[in-house]
């Protein structure tokens, strides 16, 4: 991904990731530089530069779509960047008490595994860490 990303806070729906590379992503016509949070509600940028900055704090998005609507999501697929890197036990916690299951692996195998969960119809989301 050559172009110039565009900065957003939000894309409203659930969006495919279509492309990812050079620390970006696209979606929903559009690109981002930066690590995003995707649920059924939409797509945004959250600020996290390794999964040690995935917390309560930057899925809070997540969690409050869990408690307005349970069992909206069903599982989260975790994008660690270049490489898989696990997530710290807080937020593992944090997770299955939330009642998800989640797996963790590095960033472009954890978006097509989003895509294709996405396409089954299957209740996702992901946190994605921007890779080089």
């Amino acid at each position: 991904m050559n172009a110039a990303p565009a900065r957003f806070a939000f894309a409203p729906g659930s969006h495919l990731i279509t492309a990812h590379g050079d620390g970006a992503f696209a979606f929903a016509g559009m690109s981002h530089a930066g690590s995003i949070l995707a649920t059924p509600k939409g797509v945004r940028a959250i600020e996290a530069v390794s999964v040690d900055d995935l917390d309560g704090h930057s899925l809070a998005p997540l969690f409050s779509e869990l408690l307005a609507v349970p069992g909206s999501i069903e599982f989260l697929v975790v994008g660690a960047g270049a490489r898989i890197t696990p997530i710290p036990p807080a937020l593992k916690l944090a997770l299955r008490e939330a009642g998800l299951r989640f797996e963790t692996m590095a960033t472009g195998p954890a978006l097509r595994l989003y895509n294709v969960m996405q396409l089954e119809g299957r209740r996702v989301a992901a946190a994605l860490i921007a890779a080089p």
